[in-house]
């Protein structure tokens, strides 16, 4: 089984359906992304299933995926997105268990408005309700580990993966061996996961991207197979780069995983985590 731990759908920009303010040129690409073009992009690159991300675009938006997780169950489920400053958080936050298809929230905390977030106190209130109902949090926060840290060993009941191996969009390339050791220190906390997701948008050299094997290694060691989940964030890759490359350099470009260690990385592990696909 291989299992993309994210990837993004969405809709056109209409007024009966808006982007979230500000978001208008941040579709990753020219056109829509609908679940049933992401079904057929996924059969090509031979990948079973793929859990859900609203982009930001989206707002607080989750419908369309949860649409698709329902239409699609042995294909799709849905890390949910939340407006985690908005009044109505809390009582949205506490209907995630009994919506189909949804498993858990995304949150980010990388941009202007986002960021501030994480340290502010407006975050504070999701990470022991989180933990009280039981839902993994996926979080992309790059600058943000250190705070990540100090929340994982707060609450030991919650389960956060972070994201994209807690790399930020700069870095690329050298930088990737040092961004890697940083994510390392959070290995300790047995309640804290990683997505070796989106490796190709952090380097400049083609597939299959041998400057990023080295950092990838080391978390891989460092977490161990079992807290390791691939993925793509496949609309987001750089224009050389095909889905099927982006599973390709996992299962066949790395000669430090094989066997039961790979089919674990490649989706073993986030079906257990997550409880989902039923196998």
């Amino acid at each position: 089984m291989i299992l993309d731990a994210q990837v993004h759908i969405w809709a056109e920009n209409t007024p009966e359906r808006p982007w979230a303010k500000g978001m208008e040129k941040r579709a990753h690409l020219p056109v829509p992304l609908s679940a049933e073009m992401l079904i057929g992009l996924m059969d090509e690159a031979g990948v079973d299933a793929a859990i859900l991300v609203p982009p930001s675009l989206e707002g607080g938006r989750n419908d369309l995926c949860l649409e698709a997780a329902r239409d699609y169950p042995d294909r799709f489920a849905v890390m949910g997105r939340l407006l985690i400053d908005q009044p109505e958080a809390p009582e949205l936050l506490a209907q995630f268990p009994q919506q189909r298809g949804m498993l858990g929230v995304r949150l980010t905390f990388h941009r202007d408005n986002d960021g501030p977030m994480l340290t502010n106190g407006a975050a504070d209130w999701i990470w022991p309700e989180l933990e009280r109902l039981g839902l993994p949090a996926m979080v992309h926060a790059p600058d943000g580990l250190v705070k990540l840290a100090e929340i994982a060993e707060c609450h030991p009941g919650l389960r956060i993966v972070i994201d994209h191996m807690g790399f930020a969009r700069e870095t690329m390339d050298d930088r990737a061996l040092a961004a890697a050791d940083r994510l390392l220190a959070l290995a300790k906390f047995p309640n804290v996961s990683v997505k070796v997701s989106a490796l190709p948008c952090y380097s400049s050299e083609p597939y299959p991207y041998r400057n990023l094997h080295e950092p990838l290694r080391r978390i891989i060691e460092g977490f161990g197979v079992e807290r390791c989940f691939w993925g793509t964030d496949f609309s987001r890759l750089p224009a050389g780069c095909s889905y099927r490359q982006a599973v390709t350099m996992f299962t066949e470009e790395l000669d430090f995983l094989s066997g039961k260690d790979l089919e674990q990385v490649m989706g073993k592990s986030l079906s257990q985590f997550l409880g989902w696909p039923a196998t």
